[in-house]
């Protein structure tokens, strides 16, 4: 595994090798306390916040403890611009992402708002940027079907947003790939390709991987919230993680 990784647990969260393996670990989560296990590249060079650029190639297995209906908060990993670290920043990023209700972030037109799914996003594009002025109106439109039909899918291609829902077993072993292209992106799971061609989000990224126990809610029609969610002990397990120029 890359020297570069920091371990960042939290709350009762635990990062800790495992033979080959790395296990992070979320335990003592409250509706009132955040657990967070965490691992990232983020300020691991000095000077440098964000040490990845494209092209790129992110190559792990992974397994969780629990099934997707049974597993509470947030969960993933992949690379991202680590948005409330330092200067807040639009959120941009390609990885694969968790999210249980009461959470909903359905972003991408036909994918459900939670759940296992390959995604990518970049909200800093110049063409998202030159939305932001109208923003108020589209949520307010938005709220009517015929209006959201006509708007969503303009503003999902401005934010560069792709998104693909993947029906597989957590607790078992499956192999994650992201080809982070200059231009163009890939992500693939055992091989098989779950997102092709999608925009690339722009770098610079860091590598990151977690599983905590908040939730957020964003959607189209102007829902907002944001919490913890009460959970027994659960983990992910990663194993054969390397990055790679392409």
């Amino acid at each position: 595994m890359d020297d570069l990784f920091i371990a960042r647990p939290g709350g009762g969260g635990r990062v800790a090798r495992v033979g080959a393996e790395l296990h992070l670990t979320r335990h003592g989560a409250t509706q009132h306390s955040y657990s967070n296990a965490q691992i990232d590249d983020y300020g691991a060079l000095p000077g440098i916040r964000l040490p990845r650029r494209p092209p790129l190639r992110l190559r792990l297995r992974a397994r969780f403890t629990h099934p997707a209906d049974a597993l509470r908060g947030t969960a993933g990993f992949g690379f991202w611009n680590y948005p409330w670290a330092g200067m807040p920043a639009l959120p941009r990023a390609i990885w694969f992402f968790f999210g249980s209700p009461p959470g909903d972030l359905p972003l991408a037109d036909g994918v459900p708002g939670h759940g296992w799914k390959a995604a990518v996003i970049d909200s800093g594009r110049p063409q998202a940027l030159a939305l932001l002025p109208f923003a108020p109106l589209a949520v307010l439109l938005m709220r009517r079907p015929v209006w959201y039909r006509r708007l969503w899918p303009r503003i999902q291609r401005a934010v560069g947003i792709a998104e693909a829902a993947l029906a597989v077993s957590l607790e078992q072993w499956h192999t994650y790939e992201i080809d982070w292209g200059v231009q163009q992106s890939t992500l693939r799971v055992d091989g098989r390709v779950v997102l092709a061609g999608v925009p690339s989000p722009r770098g610079p990224l860091c590598f990151v991987a977690w599983i905590d126990n908040q939730y957020a809610l964003i959607t189209p029609q102007g829902r907002f919230g944001w919490g913890l969610l009460t959970a027994e002990e659960q983990g992910m397990e990663i194993a054969d993680l390397a990055i790679s120029a392409e």
